[in-house]
């Protein structure tokens, strides 16, 4: 896996902070050493004449990415404080500078103290944004309740997965990823069950490719996308125009938006990352999304997720995310969120790998492969039932980012 990021000096002097720094970056993937940083450029506060295309739409184009770190829900702490002070920012950015390079583990000795596959090496520490959310709707920035319907299913969820870890080392010590379950020697009886639904993340058997999640696949869990790691790469043509999102380990995916004033698809016709249609008011591109399928799950949602994006060029170095999220079936309101994007250089960025997803090519057969010789070796009497090893928890050991 490699993260690219272009550099690019911040020029813009007015902006909502006047202060530009370098990105701290944690030690990166596997054996890669090369650090890499990225300046950050202010947000605009002013309107600017819009950038044009050559046919005279707003000019979108070009490769960005979000430079600092903002939580997608605000802190109970910061109640209705929708920006942080200077001092608060620098409070955060000190805290979290100090993950860098720290190993916190697990009960050494332990099967997770073992399987921990990542320390704070693996972790990009990025700059703290200006607001304490990206939610700015609710103005309490937080994710609206769910419905009693939603609430049922995200229980029976994890209901189920607590079950399958029932007869591990992980429940038995009261380790934070068996919290609400509880220990039990004899494995369970659901085992060979099928999930409440349609399993989009990992779990404590590997039966088959679907019982990984989505990232063990090489899949991603598509819109709306507001990964911490990667970039935006917008390319406009008078009919249409095209995303390609740069995330998660090779998990890079291309989106089309169609721009003919066509009406979405039949509601029988599903896509992973939905039917984009989109138009433009004024100087924003404005895009309905709906049609997802009901195997992909944002927060819960899933076939029946609406969203409503607005992309606004507000200056030359810089891009206004808005997304307007709703599901009647999951939230009782809908909510928004926001981002804004820096541009990065098309020079310094011209040369692009194809993402490769080492994740599903080898990892997930050498899941499935390794998971038989164990239930091979217990069936002739050579080893632990493999159900009582967990497989599943993940990130055991990694420090909390007080920003999170």
């Amino acid at each position: 896996m490699k993260i690219r990021c272009g550099n690019e000096s911040a020029k813009k002097k007015k902006a909502m902070r006047k202060r530009s720094s370098r990105f701290l970056i944690g030690a990166a993937i596997t054996a890669a050493t090369a650090g890499m940083a990225v300046s950050v450029s202010g947000l605009a506060q002013t309107e600017t004449p819009a950038l044009k295309t050559p046919w005279g739409e707003p000019d979108l184009q070009g490769i960005w990415t979000d430079e600092t770190a903002t939580p997608m829900q605000r802190s109970p702490k910061y109640a209705n404080q929708e920006f942080f002070t200077e001092a608060q920012r620098a409070e955060l950015d000190k805290a979290r500078s100090e993950l860098l390079g720290r190993d916190r583990r697990v009960e050494r000795g332990t099967e997770l103290d073992v399987a921990g596959a990542y320390n704070g090496q693996f972790a990009s520490i990025k700059r703290t944004g200006a607001r304490t959310s990206m939610i700015v709707d609710p103005t309490n920035g937080r994710i609206p309740p769910m419905t009693p319907e939603a609430q049922k299913m995200a229980a029976a969820e994890r209901e189920f997965r607590l079950a399958l870890l029932q007869s591990t080392e992980t429940c038995k010590n009261k380790s934070v990823g068996c919290s609400g379950g509880k220990y039990d020697p004899k494995p369970s009886s659901r085992r060979a069950d099928l999930p409440p639904r349609y399993n989009i993340a990992r779990m404590n058997r590997f039966d088959g490719p679907e019982d990984g999640a989505l990232a063990d696949r090489c899949l991603t869990a598509g819109l709306p996308e507001f990964g911490a790691i990667g970039f935006r790469r917008i390319v406009q043509t008078q009919s249409g125009i095209s995303m390609f999102y740069d995330v998660g380990q090779g998990q890079g995916w291309q989106r089309n938006i169609v721009m003919n004033g066509s009406p979405h698809l039949p509601a029988n016709i599903r896509q992973w990352y939905g039917d984009s249609r989109g138009h433009w008011e004024g100087n924003t591109l404005v895009i309905d999304v709906t049609n997802f399928s009901p195997k992909t799950d944002f927060q819960g949602s899933r076939e029946n997720l609406h969203l409503v994006e607005r992309w606004t060029r507000t200056g030359p170095t810089t891009l206004e995310y808005a997304v307007t999220i709703e599901d009647p079936t999951v939230w009782t309101r809908s909510w928004t969120v926001k981002q804004e994007f820096t541009k990065q250089s098309d020079q310094q960025n011209r040369i692009y790998y194809e993402p490769r997803c080492n994740e599903g090519n080898y990892g997930l057969p050498g899941l499935m492969h390794g998971l038989r010789a164990q239930e091979a070796d217990f069936a002739a009497g050579k080893g632990a039932n493999p159900a009582t090893h967990d497989i599943a928890t993940d990130f055991v050991g990694v420090e909390d980012d007080p920003l999170q």
